[in-house]
């Protein structure tokens, strides 16, 4: 992965690199112009950018805001996950089907929504992205680079609208959106959802070189597991690419301002999903941080969070978090993320190490692969993460101060180290 300049992740290098006597000037002078850096760019000093035009989706939501059923207006995405799912128990499915025909944006991205209305919704709001995107991929006004991206999203929208692919939501906006099911959501009694970290975006959901790393990949990986390892459980699994992410290891990813929109994102689609089954999180890279903000708002059904490769969770300790799910820590020996500082000072850095002991989260055993290994097929890694997505560890899991329990070595009966036999 190539590193910006501005990367505050470079500072170990640069300052190793100068030998111990200058080690701490530098040190200082690097952290100093990181964070007068962020500062200017918050307060819009380096940035000139005009307000972005309206995207599909505020177009179809601006339409739908206007419409009245019954003298009332159609709820929108501020009303609550309870009062949209009464509205649509109320509608005639004649009606309902209308509305998603009309506003697929709208309806198909309404948490609270029946779960097929919005796999409906979706796909026709990908049919509609997608014949957009092969226009502009023809479109003689464009440059060569951009008739090349435009012929990427077509393919990415064209793999989505595959048989069989459940689109929870959906927006073509900017870089895109896109949260897919694995399974039964509205049977499941067990549901586990994916929280990628930096590079997230629609042409990032899937991929064939590095799959098991994407958001898509990532959640086939870990359903598999999961049903293999309990077959009489139903499961589903949500690969939640629904936050814009940071671009690469740049300062955007050394701040929380991404993850304060994806915590806010994330807390919506939990509230919205349906039925009562236990939920687990599993956060990947930045996207513990997103987790790590949303957690002491986090529905009480959500029982475990697991994170993978973190920067840190804007936390001293788990207990901060404010949570009263579970919260586990996977950390790969090769994990680059391990030379990461874990700290914050003002606008930069994530805070403490949530493998470090001292955090109190609960360790999961890796056996390596590095940042992006978590979730490879036949590893004990992923065998260990579907244990918690199944509900398989005990009450209270396995302390970290417990002698029998280290970052290598196995929690009782819970989770495993080595290669499957």
């Amino acid at each position: 992965m190539s590193h910006s300049l501005a990367s505050p992740y470079l500072a170990p290098a640069v300052v190793a690199a100068g030998g111990p006597r200058t080690a701490r000037p530098l040190r200082r002078i690097v952290l100093v112009l990181a964070v007068t850096f962020a500062v200017l760019v918050a307060a819009g000093w380096l940035v000139n950018a005009r307000a972005a035009e309206p995207g599909p989706f505020e177009r179809q939501l601006a339409q739908w805001s206007q419409v009245s059923l019954a003298g009332q207006r159609l709820p929108g995405p501020e009303a609550s996950a309870e009062r949209v799912a009464a509205f649509f128990a109320a509608l005639a499915p004649g009606r309902a089907r209308e509305l998603a025909e009309r506003y697929p944006l709208v309806v198909g991205n309404l948490p609270g929504a029946p779960v097929p209305l919005r796999y409906e919704a979706n796909r026709l709001a990908v049919e509609d992205a997608a014949t957009a995107e092969a226009r502009r991929a023809t479109d003689d006004g464009l440059s060569d680079d951009g008739r090349r991206e435009a012929r990427r999203r077509t393919h990415r929208l064209e793999s989505l609208l595959e048989d069989g692919r459940q689109i929870l939501a959906f927006d073509p906006s900017g870089r895109g959106r896109v949260a897919e099911v694995l399974g039964d959501l509205t049977e499941a009694e067990r549901v586990s959802l994916v929280v990628p970290g930096v590079d997230t975006e629609l042409l990032t959901f899937e991929r064939t070189e590095g799959r098991w790393a994407a958001p898509a990949g990532m959640a086939r990986a870990l359903h598999d597991e999961e049903e293999a390892r309990a077959p009489g459980t139903r499961t589903a699994t949500i690969a939640w690419a629904g936050y814009e992410a940071p671009r690469g290891l740049t300062m955007s990813a050394a701040t929380s301002g991404s993850a304060e929109e994806g915590a806010r994102r994330l807390l919506d689609t939990v509230r919205g999903l349906p039925g009562d089954a236990e939920v687990a999180l599993f956060c990947h890279s930045y996207g513990s941080v997103v987790c790590g903000l949303a957690a002491d708002e986090l529905p009480r059904r959500v029982t475990d969070i697991a994170v993978t490769g973190s920067p840190g969770m804007h936390a001293a300790h788990a207990a901060d978090l404010g949570t009263s799910a579970r919260v586990w820590a996977m950390r790969a020996e090769d994990d680059w993320i391990e030379g990461v500082p874990h700290v914050s000072l003002g606008p930069l850095g994530h805070g403490d190490d949530p493998a470090s002991p001292d955090f109190g989260a609960l360790p999961l055993p890796s056996d390596g692969g590095g940042h992006d290994g978590y979730f490879l097929p036949g590893s004990a890694s992923l065998r260990n993460l579907a244990l918690v997505g199944n509900g398989e560890p005990a009450p209270g899991g396995c302390a970290p101060q417990a002698d029998d329990c280290g970052a290598r070595e196995t929690c009782r009966g819970t989770t495993e180290t080595g290669p499957r036999g």
